[in-house]
């Protein structure tokens, strides 16, 4: 192994005091759904809002004189970047980070607010890396790996030593997985003071890269996920023999699991998350009968998510649940029939957000159109309530859209 519970403790004495010990809370409602005893460990409250600056910090205090002077360079999707350029600040080391063309525009300005000079290039994390270490050869640089060195698994696996300090009797911890670093971490410190506790992986499914290389498989990760903080094509090389060793399955979980996972830490915990921070949520729900009447620590890695992303999944989570549906309904195109549809969904306690008249881009007759009404309800059966009432006034309604109705 490439590190150890000594390391592991060694890194939490470095970073004491200069790194928040975040809570680990239980969430009676989450458990209630989950069918099992949730544990939170709330990564996403750091001062970055991410586990990352965790490693990040081992990794700059652990350099030489020399190293401090010339610099550090490192590649990230947004949260490596922010811990790596949040400490070199904090410690006086001049910070370069090369990001993907596509990174949130928050995560890119945040880490410019912290000092470092931030180039964007390529469209994958891998590309940023090649990049980067040219750059590093270049300019004499000391490259600062997101996951794949000693130093920042150690430092990563300060979260699993407070979290095994503060919940020891966990059956279960389960760990977002991008390249490893944190789930490597965790797992060595956790194992070493119980042996007998669980560790299972979470990986987009989109991303399944330690899963495949696990396997032997070739990869095949690619897409667009809103888990873009565990989207790594190639997954360390140190990291993998950890995981191999240690934890005993890697779950993946889709895009409507991992926006389902960050609509519901919102609503049950007042908590905003990350698609990375709700994977190990979303895949706890997705596999109920697994974990069930077990005490399980989640790993909420972070809580970065672009504020337009964070808005859309909360309103596609809306509409899936049948709390905002839109409905189409055939009406006799005169005055005074508008009034009558918007009365009767009001009388229903249904709020119209917004509605359009389809009269020309429709096969409709000419003295026919098509109402379209974006609508707020209380739940499914409220929608049901509302169309059934529609219809029984004469009018043909039916919902439209991929909501709890089918």
């Amino acid at each position: 192994m490439s590190i150890t519970l000594d390391d592991i403790r060694r890194a939490a004495k470095e970073i004491a005091g200069q790194v928040t010990r975040t809570p680990a809370i239980p969430c009676g409602r989450l458990s209630k759904l989950a069918g099992c005893e949730l544990i939170l460990k709330l990564e996403n409250l750091q001062e970055i809002g991410s586990f990352k600056q965790r490693g990040a910090l081992v990794k700059l205090k652990s350099l030489t004189a020399e190293q401090r002077r010339a610099g550090v360079i490192a590649m990230s999707a947004g949260n490596h970047a922010q811990g790596v350029a949040y400490h070199a600040q904090r410690l006086g080391i001049p910070a370069t980070i090369v990001m993907p063309q596509a990174t949130p525009f928050g995560k890119v300005e945040r880490t410019q607010q912290f000092g470092a000079r931030v180039l964007l290039h390529g469209e994958s994390l891998e590309q940023c890396g090649d990049f980067a270490g040219k750059i590093a050869d270049t300019e004499n640089l000391t490259f600062v790996h997101p996951y794949d060195d000693p130093a920042i698994m150690a430092g990563q696996g300060t979260a699993g030593l407070e979290l095994m300090e503060d919940a020891p009797n966990l059956d279960c911890i389960v760990v977002p997985i991008g390249g490893g670093g944190l789930i490597a971490g965790v797992a060595t410190a956790a194992k070493a003071l119980n042996p007998r506790i669980e560790i299972v992986g979470v990986q987009a499914a989109m991303y399944p890269s330690m899963a495949q290389a696990l396997r032997g498989e070739q990869p095949t990760s690619g897409g667009e996920t809103i888990a873009e903080g565990i989207a790594v094509k190639s997954p360390g090389k140190l990291t993998r023999v950890v995981v191999k060793a240690l934890v005993s399955e890697i779950l993946l979980v889709d895009e409507p699991a991992l926006e389902q996972g960050v609509l519901m830490m919102t609503e049950e915990t007042k908590l905003v998350v990350e698609g990375a921070g709700a994977a190990p949520l979303a895949a706890v729900l997705a596999n109920r009968a697994r974990f069930a009447g077990r005490k399980v620590g989640l790993l909420i890695g972070g809580g970065n998510i672009d504020s337009r992303l964070y808005g859309s999944v909360l309103m596609r989570g809306l509409v899936r649940e049948g709390r905002v549906v839109s409905l189409r309904v055939d009406i006799t195109d005169r005055p005074g029939t508008l009034a009558q549809v918007a009365k009767l969904i009001g009388d229903c306690g249904g709020n119209i957000i917004e509605i359009q008249h389809q009269r020309l881009f429709r096969d409709v007759p000419a003295k026919r159109a098509e109402l379209d009404a974006v609508v707020e309800t209380r739940n499914a059966q409220h929608v049901r309530e509302i169309v059934e009432r529609l219809n029984s006034a004469g009018f043909k309604a039916r919902v439209l859209g991929n909501t709890a109705l089918g």
